[in-house]
């Protein structure tokens, strides 16, 4: 394939894309309902490989905000798409006390605790997440490697409250208005968000030590493989990064 970018960061937030951006990366930082258009758009430039990367949420207990895991496969309810076991391991290997398991691919948030349970029951998925089911199923019809490489932003025994699921616009940044004014109609939501801020909080520093230990390319074995020009600085490929 042409174009310079080497490989595709899928992420839903502002800030992961923010992490995610580095020499042999170019970002898609899209709502789902978005995410297929732009995908595509940035596969005809070339991509030696779609990573889904960011945060998730916990579904196995014994997982907590901070934790890295990385996919062995991401299930929704129509299809499951493996990981390239190549990639996997490197990203294993990057992370310390990372998990290889299964993702969840949801089409809207798990916000409770018993809805987490159910899923993680059913599935055996240890986290769940909003885009890598349908970056799972875009490279693999066009048969590019794919990974998935998720921190852990809220456990599976704690319940979102509603102000958390309104507080973002569909470009991935902060919606404070939209916040404030479910804080106003339900006040007694403020500890539970001031304990999902902590968490987020502990989840972003993971994944900038995380991106780190990655480097070039978010792992990507077939990375090397492309001229040195093509490891660049992609800047110019962000969507919808604020």
């Amino acid at each position: 394939m042409s174009g310079r970018a080497a490989v595709i960061a899928v992420t839903s937030l502002s800030l992961e894309a923010r992490i995610a951006l580095g020499p042999g990366v170019s970002v898609i930082c899209e709502h789902a309902s978005r995410l297929v258009a732009s995908l595509e758009a940035a596969i005809e430039r070339g991509a030696a490989g779609i990573i889904s990367f960011g945060v998730a949420g916990g579904l196995a207990p014994d997982l907590v905000a901070g934790d890295w895991v990385v996919g062995s496969a991401v299930s929704a309810d129509y299809a499951r798409h493996p990981a390239d076991q190549r990639w996997a391991r490197r990203l294993l290997e990057a992370l310390p006390g990372a998990v290889l398991a299964e993702i969840a691919g949801a089409d809207a948030p798990i916000a409770t605790s018993l809805d987490k349970r159910r899923l993680h029951d059913r599935t055996g998925a240890v986290a769940v997440d909003m885009e890598s089911h349908i970056a799972g199923r875009i490279a693999a019809a066009h048969k590019i490697p794919f990974a998935i490489c998720r921190t852990v932003i809220d456990s599976a025994r704690r319940d979102l409250p509603p102000a958390a699921l309104v507080g973002l616009r569909h470009d991935g940044t902060p919606d404070v208005l939209a916040v404030s004014r479910s804080l106003a109609r339900r006040p007694s939501q403020l500890p539970a968000l001031a304990r999902i801020a902590v968490d987020a909080w502990t989840a972003r520093q993971a994944l900038r030590r995380g991106r780190t230990l990655l480097g070039a390319g978010l792992g990507c074995p077939y990375v090397t493989r492309l001229p040195p020009e093509m490891l660049v600085d992609a800047e110019s490929f962000m969507v919808n990064v604020a």
